[in-house]
């Protein structure tokens, strides 16, 4: 598996990902209607080329296929994260979330924010992420529960005074 920013070439796949994701992971948290607004029959609903082109989108990859990808916008939102469903708990997403921090750290921006769906939640937690508030969201007629989280990167602190960060702070 190896991590790359996404390519034109990857629409179709992302698309699929995205839907056949949702659409099986996601009922464990939401209800069929929930996920059917969330992800609707017709996969090209968001233009993905141009979207994933326009973030920073990485993608994990291996022989050929898609295994999942993460958006990075410019000012440190994470907007879609998802691990193909026959690719849960492998350490797709982990290494996705390391570029993306990466990423983020050259931008010097100072934190990471997302809106964790119910099971993403307990993923960025993992990753450092804390929980700034549990939200209902609106989407195609439907209310979801998500969670905004937040998380503060090193390279900002390190930025802001260099002469006063101690190795523990790191």
């Amino acid at each position: 598996m190896f991590i790359r920013l996404f390519r034109p070439a990857d629409t179709d796949q992302v698309a699929q990902l995205f839907h056949d994701t949702i659409r099986t992971i996601n009922l464990g948290d939401y209800s069929q209607e929930q996920v059917e607004a969330w992800a609707p029959n017709n996969l090209y609903f968001r233009d993905w080329e141009t979207v994933c082109t326009k973030y920073f989108t990485y993608v994990a990859e291996e022989r050929g296929q898609i295994l999942g990808f993460g958006e990075l916008e410019k000012n440190g939102h994470i907007n879609c994260f998802y691990c193909h469903k026959n690719n849960q708990r492998r350490g797709v997403g982990t290494q996705i979330y390391r570029a993306i921090e990466r990423k983020a750290n050259l931008l010097e921006l100072e934190f990471l924010c997302v809106e964790a769906s119910i099971i993403a939640k307990l993923f960025f937690q993992k990753m450092g992420f804390s929980t700034i508030r549990r939200q209902q969201v609106y989407c195609r007629g439907q209310a979801f529960i998500n969670y905004l989280m937040q998380k503060p990167l090193l390279a900002a602190i390190a930025n802001k005074n260099p002469l006063s960060v101690k190795n523990e702070d790191l």
